[in-house]
């Protein structure tokens, strides 16, 4: 995965895959997704960013996962859970935080109007998965480790957030749910550099934070349920 010139190392984590019913892909045909979640290996610390798929009876049935285990799946990375000093979810879709409750007493930051959503709203979540996590509710842009911050990338869910890492050759962005795949992200940054050049309208519309991430220079930018990676 990326190593930065400060020694920060990005390392995918494959927590399995499930398929996405046909009615939900806008293709008319069922797709088979990876889940991934990252873990941030910095000096300061090591974070893990989503961690996978929970279960449950209707959730089985709709979505027929596939599940590799947190503890396996760090396994095959080299970390244990002891290992993190920092855990955070992108979002509590059932199958971001399925393994926080394996976390223990590791924090597990998320956005707090992520997190107002998943205890208020029926159905958003599995109530278990947030129920004994100890989580640390963060408002907005936040530094977790020298260079490492969360930002928060609505649109799949309100409370959505991505995880930067900065470096003087160009950020890397572990953009979890912000966009299903690499292309969609492409078409949007494609559409956000023709707005940046006042091409002549009509242009499609581009979420608002897209230009305070495209400003952080990505260089690599790695998604939830896509294992390709956008590059510039």
């Amino acid at each position: 995965m990326a190593d930065s010139p400060a020694g920060v190392a990005v390392r995918r984590v494959d927590l399995g895959y499930f398929v996405r019913p046909a009615e939900e892909t806008g293709t008319g045909m069922a797709r088979v997704e990876p889940c991934l979640g990252y873990v941030v290996a910095h000096p300061a610390g090591m974070i893990l960013f989503d961690t996978g798929m929970g279960s449950d009876p209707e959730v089985d049935a709709h979505y027929r996962p596939r599940r590799t285990g947190l503890r396996e799946a760090l396994a095959a990375v080299g970390v244990r859970i002891p290992d993190l000093a920092i855990a955070a979810n992108s979002h509590l879709h059932f199958d971001h935080c399925g393994g926080n409750p394996l976390l223990g007493q590791t924090p597990v930051l998320v956005q707090r109007a992520e997190l107002e959503t998943a205890r208020r709203a029926p159905g958003y979540t599995l109530p278990r998965l947030i129920e004994g996590s100890r989580f640390e509710p963060v408002t907005g842009r936040a530094e977790v480790l020298p260079g490492v911050f969360l930002m928060p990338t609505p649109g799949h869910t309100d409370g959505h957030q991505s995880l930067v890492v900065r470096h003087p050759g160009g950020a890397v962005i572990v953009a979890g749910q912000s966009h299903d795949t690499a292309t969609q992200y492409a078409a949007d940054q494609l559409a956000w550099r023709a707005h940046r050049e006042a091409h002549g309208q009509p242009l499609p519309g581009i979420p608002d934070w897209m230009d305070a991430l495209q400003q952080l220079d990505p260089r690599l930018v790695y998604f939830a349920h896509d294992r390709s990676v956008w590059t510039p």
